[in-house]
């Protein structure tokens, strides 16, 4: 059992949860919770930590894997939340094939520009895994996919969504409109209402910063602006709320 604040792995983990670069530099992120461990791929995971409590009480959900056991007072030093679960594991960051992605039949995509809120990623990537989108691609400006806070919002789509970072957001939504994938941007100039377009082909989703929007290059590569009608004093949406309800638009009319 880890009973000192001095431990080199307790040290690591709070490393982890506090800094990209320390997850990239490893190439892992911490997931907590006991739902996000169930959910946990096997081959990917690391290393296991419980509280002491933990393993008193749900030892069997462990199923014999190896894994530490943790003083409870040291483990809640280690946890992202406030009312730890007792379990937290570490895992290899996996990011998709940007090929296998684009390589899908009709490939159902969302691309995320500079989005900064790890709350809006995760529900989005979450809601994505519930529409059937096919890959979700970020920009470089992103917030990290690992962020502790991502990692909870997705609820285990983490481990289930293809997704990946792409350097220049621009060039890469030329490339699909050459790819014959149609571009849709989410712009209060839009022409069209969002149900007034057919998504039954190759589509490519396009939503912007919380609060910047798209920027003028990126929106220069859509093929179509649309928009989400908006009644009363509302500008627009929650960045996470507008993908939901593109997304879903587009999985109604491919059922």
């Amino acid at each position: 059992m880890i009973t000192s604040s001095s431990n080199a792995q307790l040290k690591q983990i709070i490393q982890y949860n506090k800094k990209a670069k320390a997850r990239r530099q490893d190439g892992v992120f911490v997931a907590e919770g006991i739902k996000m461990f169930e959910e946990a791929p096997a081959d990917q995971i690391r290393r296991i930590f419980v509280s002491q409590s933990f393993e008193e009480k749900h030892g069997d959900m462990l199923g014999g894997r190896d894994y530490e056991v943790v003083e409870d007072r040291l483990f809640c030093s280690i946890s992202d939340t406030q009312t730890p679960q007792g379990v937290l594991c570490i895992l290899e960051q996996r990011q998709a094939d940007i090929q296998k992605i684009l390589g899908q039949e009709k490939p159902f995509l969302v691309l995320l520009e500079d989005l900064q809120d790890p709350g809006n990623v995760g529900t989005i990537l979450r809601t994505a895994e519930g529409a059937g989108v096919d890959g979700v691609i970020l920009s470089a400006n992103c917030v990290d996919m690992y962020n502790p806070k991502t990692i909870r919002s997705t609820m285990g789509s983490i481990y289930r969504v293809p997704f990946c970072y792409v350097e220049d957001m621009t060039d890469f939504a030329g490339e699909l409109r050459g790819a014959g994938i149609h571009t849709y941007a989410a712009h209060l100039a839009g022409e069209h209402t969002y149900d007034q377009e057919d998504y039954r082909q190759g589509t490519a989703l396009m939503i912007g910063n919380e609060g910047n929007g798209l920027s003028d290059a990126l929106t220069g590569q859509a093929q179509h602006l649309i928009r989400i009608p908006m009644r009363g004093k509302v500008e627009s949406l929650n960045a996470a709320m507008a993908a939901g309800i593109l997304m879903y638009e587009v999985a109604r009319q491919r059922r």
